[in-house]
């Protein structure tokens, strides 16, 4: 048996820093720039908010279809070529979003986006969660790094959209240029993450014999004993995607500027990659839904303040908090698996909550849209998104920690 690193290795945190870019590019950029996008290519085409919303159903619709195929794929090419082939393809996607116009073909590349994003987060959560086997003392620490990676994604959008947006803004459909730029900053990602790539395959045999054979019995993911983490999860699908999608725009609603909205999704991006830090002793305190019921919870609180009112104090806070929660609780899905389910049954673990989460995503954006052409508008809608969260909350507290491992016989 091979040991497992020593808790002060360097080189699995940068190995973690780096892999953070799948998160950046799948969540940070491929999903999450789509908000600050909406509003102008809303005006500009004319849409509803429930088509605008559709968008980020037909992204999540793409995110389920690579989540089911995923677990496959990942036996046959491996997660390391997953990760750099899904990075490919969201660079592909990405780029092709900027030459159309019409609904149509723009539902099937976000589709095709969500495929892509699918491919790449899931196989970077699977490399992560090795390093965690190598590593285990920190492993709140290193899932954190992998799942904060969103922020920087984020925090990049903040920083490219308005900027790009700006200085198209003489030019036809000027969003377009903002598009290939991210898809420029998501080659430039994929780039790197060859070296993570390259690095886990080759440890790849060494994450596996950090667990003991003699400890892990054959056990299969069961769905049902995971069933009220997976329920939870489904319901922050629905709930935290609400507010990525629509909170810029209720912003804009609420009279903000560009440069008030650009503040508020960079030190949201911010929060997030602060969070691997604030949350790790919680990922690994607790191997039941705990993290996931505490982080929801409080994630509720950070999607209803906007609902309720335009004073930026506040709504920054809001920000703030939703930015430093809302990724952990991802991660604390992947902690769930990583202590409840042996390192052979991780894959089929993470495959399965990312599923769920993609199947909320594709409710949550069309409804909230739905809603917000209502009475009531946005901010009515993101009520309901904080209520899927709280309901989300309660079921998460019923997920029981599983007892695996074997017990030694007396004598």
């Amino acid at each position: 048996m091979v040991p497992p690193a020593r808790s002060t290795d360097p080189s699995l945190l940068g190995l973690a820093a780096v892999l953070s870019l799948a998160a950046a590019v799948s969540l940070g950029v491929t999903r999450f720039a789509y908000g600050l996008l909406l509003p102008p290519m809303r005006a500009d085409l004319h849409w509803s908010y429930t088509l605008a919303g559709a968008m980020n159903t037909a992204n999540a619709f793409g995110y389920l279809v690579g989540a089911l195929l995923t677990p496959r794929l990942t036996r046959i090419v491996g997660a390391s070529r997953l990760l750099l082939a899904g990075s490919a393809f969201a660079t592909l996607s990405m780029g092709l979003t900027g030459f159309f116009t019409d609904a149509a073909p723009l539902l099937l590349q976000r589709v095709l986006a969500g495929i892509a994003s699918a491919f790449l987060f899931i196989a970077g959560s699977l490399l992560a969660a090795r390093l965690v086997a190598l590593q285990p003392a920190r492993g709140g620490l290193l899932l954190g790094l992998y799942y904060g990676g969103t922020g920087l994604g984020i925090v990049l959008s903040a920083l490219l959209v308005p900027a790009l947006l700006e200085a198209a803004r003489e030019r036809p459909h000027g969003w377009a240029w903002a598009w290939w730029g991210l898809a420029l900053a998501c080659l430039a990602a994929s780039a790197v993450l060859a070296w993570p790539a390259r690095a886990l395959q080759r440890m790849e045999h060494v994450a596996a014999a950090a667990v003991p054979t003699t400890a892990v019995p054959q056990r299969r993911f069961s769905w049902w004993r995971f069933a009220p983490g997976l329920a939870a999860y489904t319901m922050f699908g629905v709930g935290y995607i609400g507010y990525m999608t629509f909170v810029i725009a209720l912003l804009r609603e609420h009279g903000e500027g560009p440069m008030r909205i650009t503040w508020f999704y960079a030190l949201l991006g911010l929060a997030v990659l602060a969070s691997a830090r604030i949350w790790a002793g919680l990922l690994d305190r607790f191997q039941g839904g705990e993290a996931l019921a505490i982080l929801s919870g409080l994630l509720a609180i950070a999607t209803v303040v906007p609902a309720l009112t335009a004073a930026w104090p506040l709504v920054l806070l809001s920000g703030l908090l939703f930015g430093g929660v809302f990724l952990s609780v991802v991660a604390s899905t992947t902690a769930l698996v990583r202590h409840n389910l042996p390192a052979s049954e991780w894959a089929a673990g993470i495959s399965a909550f990312t599923t769920v989460f993609a199947a909320g995503q594709i409710a949550g954006p069309t409804v909230v849209g739905w809603i917000a052409d209502g009475p009531g508008g946005l901010a009515r809608g993101l009520v309901f998104s904080a209520g899927a969260l709280v309901l989300g909350a309660l079921l998460a507290w019923r997920q029981r920690p599983l007892d695996w491992r074997p017990r030694l016989q007396p004598g």
